[in-house]
């Protein structure tokens, strides 16, 4: 990675910081991961007009372009960050009854 040259703000703010600096060995894991981000793949997918109407309508809400928010959604899911919100309150509604109980 470059050296980047800070601006007074921002040399400001990285004085207050209390910060360790990053290891050869996580740096280089680092890179790698930002390289890898950086290479993508174009798909043709087919979905219903009706589906990618509501994606739209979603991307819109969450301010992203609807082919981002798509790739996002698929990052999520593959990597178990992608949660349905409708599950995780009735489990907490589940638990709290039991809790109750």
């Amino acid at each position: 990675m470059k050296n980047i040259k800070l601006d007074t703000l921002e040399e400001e703010i990285e004085t207050k910081l209390d910060y360790q600096p990053l290891s050869k060995k996580n740096k280089k894991m680092i890179e790698t991961i930002l390289e890898k981000e950086k290479k993508s793949k174009n798909i043709n997918i087919r979905i219903s007009q009706y589906d990618l109407e509501k994606i739209k309508e979603q991307s819109v809400k969450q301010g992203l372009p609807y082919q981002t928010f798509i790739a996002s959604i698929l990052h999520r899911y593959i990597s178990n960050q992608l949660i349905d919100e409708t599950s995780v309150q009735k489990t907490l509604k589940l638990i709290q009854l039991r809790n109750f109980s």
